[in-house]
């Protein structure tokens, strides 16, 4: 019931969009000076992974990253929100060896229906400008949305360098070259795609983000969240204490343009306060552009916690129903991509391919999940063909929110 009535909604509100929208800023005469966008995208992807299970390769199809975005402001008022239909499209995960979270490893978690849905109100004080934002979404921790950012693969270090899909209050303040964020939310990760979060949950979490602009287009960022809790939603297992420093450098023209960014993360698990798992992970990726066609390259060195297996190699209980760990594994992941922008109208296609390099090396014996003998070897690659459809304005960035996003 609840698929159909999100297919409804979404029907409604595209019906709903005048037919000259385009994805174009909308504003409306009268007092309220409302401006208004959204945009659509949406990935058709085949994945060839080899070996990805026993020494067979295998080679799956999705339809990735389904997204309706809308945006809306008025005075001082704005609205941000991302639904995201994996929930439907990709139910049995998507190969993507190294990542784990919610039940998933080695494949891509869907993501809930709603994934950010921010309302913002902004003002301004002594020569700064502030913002209070509440709703679903991320926390004012660590870096973007890999979503936002130029591979279709997801990093492993995904639950370690973003707190997403939280009920979330954020508190923001911009002042000349600094922005310091604070939030607080629930810990429990979501259980399932119709996940909302816990609500007598909300506060026993928090985190701060502080980034500094020295020069136009560059960021520099750092972040610290204590997360009560996240893989049990009674609230009785392990606690993360997360760190995350980054920096970003993005810059266009006309023609083309350039992004580069780094990452450190860290994530310790807590029992009782004390520190019994380190999950630290190291990123560095970058995009060039060039009139339609854009390149990118990205490599990253995670280590992820091995998990009780059910169902074959690629799920975990979830929620998980006790503490253990069965050791831990370091990735290290090469990726390279290349895509080519074509314009049709309203609607942008870009052909991407992809290419990923995967070691997966346990970092202590004996193992009980080592990648070589459960996908036949420690070595792996992934190739993968598809096309991004777009239309009107997506996000170009997700997780910050009032001031923040500006």
């Amino acid at each position: 019931m609840f698929q159909w009535v999100s297919w409804v909604a979404v029907g409604a509100i595209l019906v709903g969009l005048p037919r000259r929208a385009g994805g174009q800023d909308h504003q409306h005469a009268g007092d309220s000076r409302l401006s208004w966008s959204w945009g659509a995208q949406a990935i058709g992807l085949l994945t060839h992974a080899t070996p990805a299970v026993a020494g067979r390769s295998l080679t799956e199809g999705y339809l990735t990253q389904p997204n309706l975005f809308l945006h809306a402001s008025a005075g001082p008022a704005m609205l941000m929100a991302t639904f995201n239909f994996e929930g439907l499209t990709l139910d049995r995960g998507e190969l993507n060896a190294g990542t784990w979270g919610e039940g998933y490893v080695d494949r891509r978690h869907p993501h809930t229906y709603v994934h950010e849905a921010m309302a913002s109100l902004r003002g301004s004080l002594a020569g700064a400008n502030w913002s209070v934002s509440a709703g679903k979404g991320f926390a004012p921790f660590g870096t973007d949305d890999p979503m936002s950012r130029p591979f279709v693969k997801f990093p492993a270090n995904h639950h370690l360098a973003q707190v997403l899909e939280r009920l979330v209050a954020v508190g923001a303040v911009r002042g000349g070259a600094f922005l310091i964020e604070g939030g607080l939310f629930n810990g429990d990760e979501p259980v399932t795609p119709k996940s909302l979060g816990q609500l007598d949950r909300f506060g026993d979490s928090w985190s701060v983000r502080l980034t500094a602009y020295p020069m136009a287009g560059l960021e520099l960022q750092a972040s610290h969240a204590l997360v009560e809790s996240p893989e049990q939603p009674e609230g009785s297992a392990l606690d993360q204490r997360k760190l995350s420093v980054s920096v970003r450098l993005e810059r266009s023209n006309g023609n083309g343009g350039h992004y580069l960014m780094g990452e450190w993360a860290r994530t310790g698990e807590l029992s009782d306060g004390t520190e019994v798992i380190v999950l630290p992970s190291v990123l560095v990726e970058g995009s060039v552009r060039r009139g339609n066609w854009r390149a990118g390259a990205r490599l990253e060195r995670t280590i992820r916690p091995e998990e009780e297996r059910v169902d074959g190699i690629f799920r975990s209980p979830w929620p998980h129903a006790d503490e253990r760990n069965w050791g831990m594994t370091r990735w290290v992941i090469a990726t390279v991509n290349v895509s080519r922008t074509i314009d049709l109208a309203a609607l942008r296609a870009t052909p991407l391919l992809e290419v990923g390099r995967q070691w997966g090396n346990p970092t202590e014996q004996p193992a009980f999940f080592a990648p070589e003998d459960l996908m036949g070897s420690d070595k792996l690659w992934s190739v993968s063909l598809g096309v991004r459809l777009t239309a009107g304005k997506p996000h170009t960035r997700m997780g910050r929110y009032g001031v923040a996003a500006q």
